[in-house]
């Protein structure tokens, strides 16, 4: 007969080789009862079925029937019979574990929705921030013509600082927009890892002027004396003999009498390359100047120039018939719509304006009874009607063919929400 030891041994390896299959058994029983019910089943009744696909008769009872306790090897049986109870109670509570912590609704979105590794981020002024390259080339879309091969290059040496909180989603849709204004693509598509390594494909730009004129706008010059500093995006009222006409710069230059024209480059890739000619052309003499720093926004020298500007089809006729006029900037004082639409990004949502479908089923009935919040998970910020635009809607206000709403809402959310008005 052996020692006490050995058979302690022994049983510990019996016990561990036959509570496999029942260790299975229970992690799936613990989990799909919590997954789809969210009940978990009572840790008894998992450890006694175990033991009965274990082999050992009656369950729990087996510690005391005299098979075991009266064999001469009760010693192996007894403790092979308490490994299992063990590991069939750790594998039933593992997977009850995991049926609480698995998501319900298990989407692509929400497998995105993974974040940096921790390694590569940096505390900046005790924020953590995330610098973000392109790793390989910049590779073409279908479809487009091919990148030129300055830009094309200028985005592969580029380099952009990020808040490191953000989801690796957000990330990407905010490269991806940095990308569409600093280099005015027509369209690009990127993919951020877990390192913060970027994978980039970019579409040349399709026109210029035409896609900085908004829908309904027309784009006309003028001869005028431009201000310094007006830079495109500006609101300017410009003074004619009979009247006024209100436009936004959309692209502006300005001639000063004896010296070079100053156009300031119209892309991030064009003043990467100007300030890299300018370092050049000084570096033999960096003791009498020093390169001038070359900004990143064009904005025009002031003095006699032309502006282009967006303005309605009436208020177009009227400028082409002007030889000069007199043009005054507006203030838009602080605009702290931008740090609410910040806010909102970093917590996931987005605003977006919809158009209601006249063949949509919400046509007919209120706000209130679509159950918008409760239904779709978003908020109607403003609803436009033959009236005009109305800020925070109330529940009691009716639907119609041809409304457009403002609403806030996750991506996932918005989505769903468009789909019902089509």
């Amino acid at each position: 007969m052996a020692s006490f030891p050995i058979e302690v041994l022994l049983g510990v390896y019996l016990g561990t080789l036959t509570g496999i299959i029942p260790a299975v058994v229970a992690w799936g029983l613990g989990f799909l009862f919590k997954y789809f019910t969210g009940v978990s089943i009572p840790a008894f009744a998992v450890v006694v079925l175990s033991l009965a696909i274990a082999g050992a008769n009656g369950g729990l009872l087996a510690l005391a029937d005299p098979t075991v306790t009266q064999a001469p090897n009760q010693v192996t049986l007894t403790t092979a019979i308490i490994v299992v109870l063990m590991i069939s109670l750790y594998a039933h509570a593992q997977g009850d574990k995991t049926g609480e912590t698995l998501p319900r609704h298990l989407t692509f979105r929400r497998l995105r929705d993974r974040t940096l590794s921790s390694d590569v981020v940096e505390l900046v002024g005790g924020f953590g921030q995330v610098r973000v390259s392109v790793a390989g080339d910049v590779s073409d879309l279908e479809g487009y013509p091919p990148l030129p091969d300055d830009v094309r290059s200028h985005i592969r040496e580029d380099e952009w600082t990020y808040p490191a909180d953000l989801p690796l989603s957000e990330l990407e849709q905010r490269l991806a927009d940095t990308l569409r204004t600093e280099y005015d693509l027509a369209d690009v598509s990127v993919t951020i890892d877990e390192r913060g390594n970027a994978t980039v494909a970019a579409a040349a730009p399709v026109g210029s002027l035409s896609k900085r004129v908004p829908s309904g706008k027309r784009a006309v010059s003028i001869r005028a004396l431009v201000p310094s500093g007006l830079a495109r995006g500006d609101e300017v009222t410009v003074h004619l003999a009979d009247g006024v006409v209100q436009g936004t710069v959309v692209s502006a230059r300005s001639d000063l009498p004896g010296q070079e024209r100053e156009e300031p480059p119209a892309t991030a890739a064009q003043a990467k390359e100007a300030a890299t000619s300018t370092d050049d052309a000084t570096a033999a003499d960096e003791e009498t100047s020093e390169a001038p720093a070359v900004p990143r926004s064009p904005t025009t020298a002031g003095g006699d120039g032309r502006l282009t500007l967006a303005v309605s089809r009436e208020d177009a006729s009227r400028l082409l018939a002007t030889e000069r006029a007199h043009v005054v900037v507006r203030a838009r004082g602080t605009r702290r719509e931008f740090e609410l639409l910040s806010m909102l990004r970093r917590a996931g949502r987005r605003v977006r304006k919809l158009s209601v479908s006249p063949n949509s089923d919400l046509v007919g009935g209120t706000i209130g009874e679509a159950a918008v919040r409760d239904t779709y998970g978003v908020g109607v910020l403003a609803v436009h009607q033959g009236e005009g635009w109305t800020l925070a809607p109330r529940g009691s206000t009716e639907l119609r063919g041809g409304d457009e709403l403002f609403v806030v809402g996750s991506r996932d959310e918005l989505t769903r929400f468009s789909g019902d008005f089509s």
